[in-house]
């Protein structure tokens, strides 16, 4: 650039290129639309604004966290800009393409001016000086000057992030302590956060409330003699919709029982040996080693375990999902998926590589199915770790599961352990769209005098109940039973699965 001097007046002109381009800013409304942020859901419901209106945001900054019938799904923002609007309010719930907020974006709009025209600019009060001056443009409230100006949000997984304490706390209650607050009129905004663990508000809290409010004279209306109008939940209203979609689904079922009377024998065994990178470190051997295997070279390191997920003794869970998987490496009709397609198309069936198990989890929120994803190559050690590590995430509220662990395409078979609640023998499970192509509920192992052993007398084994229902347009009844008698070698038989791993 250089400055030249023509008729008393001074000039920018551009020496480099033969034309310049002025950059002309404009604000704009973008939409922000919910997403697809999985297979088979169709609307999510919003739990938590991280903003609020007129607020400065940056891009990746989180934006909301929405619940499905699936996982929690925290949503960061793709613009910088200033919200101007919530479309749609907390506890509600949005469908899938549909917006969510209003956030005013400032685009660059680039206009060509023609070659070799000098642009005239502000000149300092003395005309001899050479210095070019400074050039400043004039900035709109809500620009992107503005924008710059504010101090950028650190994101929540940020090691250097400090929530802000001005902020409404959020409110974590199971739904019985929301049901009692509503039938005594207790807001629960008040008692956020709660003594619970992190935050969550208790019973005793709302108990300390109301006392409080008695000792001060503060009116509390209390409604026991009144019936209560419970609105369901986002996951309960998606399992009543799954189970009329099930009706569609023409199941068959078959029951019976499956002698555990020698894996009890082993599982002394199998606890005394668990991998110290499964333990809590409080349990973990302290023994100094008399001989280091790090003495030439180190071995590979074990793989990272959380803490949710580390244990201290086996269940008999983990090895049925082992050989349930070793099964279906045996049968792959049962590694099958039912191929979404046109109507007026034949359906067909996608057969997986590795067997994909999905359990069911009771959790205060609702009913979920977390996927153990290639189970057949995971070891019983690493299976209890995963099902404790699912058991932690399904206790958080709200829920803690990602689509990490509930992914678009979940398990071609479900686990449902009913037995671990109740006294029952054997149960009657459903299938639902999307939920593979077989379920099998366990019932509570029990010792019972099993007649057709032994000498003639008898003898005292160990058996648990299995119920198992299966989609009829895929499955045949004599297929299912082959399939059973194959997980019935492994299970009562653990031998077999040592001959396989030498």
């Amino acid at each position: 650039m250089f400055t030249r001097r023509l008729q008393g007046k001074r000039f920018l002109v551009a020496c480099l290129h033969t034309s310049r381009r002025v950059q002309n800013s404009r604000k704009v409304i973008e939409k922000f639309k919910l997403a697809d942020i999985g297979e088979g859901i169709t609307e999510c419901e919003i739990i938590k604004w991280n903003v609020k209106p007129q607020a400065v945001i940056q891009a990746f900054d989180p934006l909301c966290e929405v619940q499905s019938d699936k996982a929690s799904v925290e949503i960061t923002s793709p613009f910088d800009g200033v919200v101007t609007e919530l479309l749609v309010q907390e506890g509600q719930v949005a469908k899938v393409g549909s917006n969510l907020c209003l956030i005013e974006v400032v685009k660059e709009a680039a206009i060509g001016i023609s070659p070799n025209v000098a642009e005239p600019v502000n000149t300092s009060s003395n005309p001899d000086t050479n210095s070019l001056p400074t050039i400043e443009s004039e900035q709109e409230p809500g620009s992107s000057k503005e924008f710059a100006s504010a101090p950028r949000r650190k994101h929540p997984m940020d090691p250097t992030f400090t929530p802000d304490t001005k902020s409404n706390s959020p409110i974590y209650a199971t739904p019985s302590v929301r049901h009692i607050a509503r039938q005594r009129g207790v807001d629960l905004s008040q008692l956020a956060p709660g003594s619970g663990k992190d935050g969550r508000i208790e019973r005793r809290d709302i108990d300390d409330y109301l006392a409080g409010a008695a000792t001060t004279g503060a009116p509390v209306a209390l409604q026991d003699d009144q019936d209560v109008v419970v609105e369901l939940g986002r996951t309960r209203h998606s399992m009543w919709k799954a189970m009329e979609k099930s009706l569609h689904i023409p199941h068959f079922g078959y029951s019976t029982t499956l002698d555990l009377t020698t894996l009890h024998g082993l599982l002394p065994s199998l606890n005394a040996n668990i991998p110290p990178h499964f333990l809590p470190p409080s349990v973990i051997p302290t023994l100094p080693l008399a001989v280091s295997p790090s003495s030439v070279y180190p071995p590979s390191p074990p793989p990272e375990v959380p803490p949710s997920g580390q244990y201290t003794r086996l269940t008999y869970l983990p090895f049925l999902l082992k050989t349930l998987a070793k099964s279906m490496l045996e049968w792959p009709l049962f590694r099958a998926s039912i191929t979404t397609t046109d109507p007026s198309s034949k359906p067909t069936l996608t057969i997986r590589p590795h067997s994909d198990i999905s359990v069911a989890l009771s959790t205060p929120n609702g009913l979920y199915t977390p996927t153990i994803q290639s189970a057949d190559s995971h070891s019983m050690y690493a299976l209890s770790s995963q099902l404790k590590y699912l058991s932690h995430l399904g206790r958080q509220i709200p829920c803690g599961l990602t689509p990490k662990e509930m992914p678009k395409r979940g398990g071609t078979l479900t686990v449902s352990n009913v037995g671990a609640i109740g006294a029952g023998d054997f149960a009657a499970p459903v299938l639902v769209p999307g939920g593979g192509v077989a379920i099998v509920a366990l019932g509570r192992a029990k010792w019972v005098w099993d007649v057709d052993r032994g000498d003639g007398s008898g003898e005292r084994r160990l058996k648990l109940g299995v119920s198992w229902s299966a989609d009829h347009r895929v499955i045949e009844g004599a297929e299912l039973a082959a399939f059973v008698e194959c997980w019935r070698g492994y299970v009562e038989n653990p031998a077999r699965l040592i001959a396989d791993s030498v």
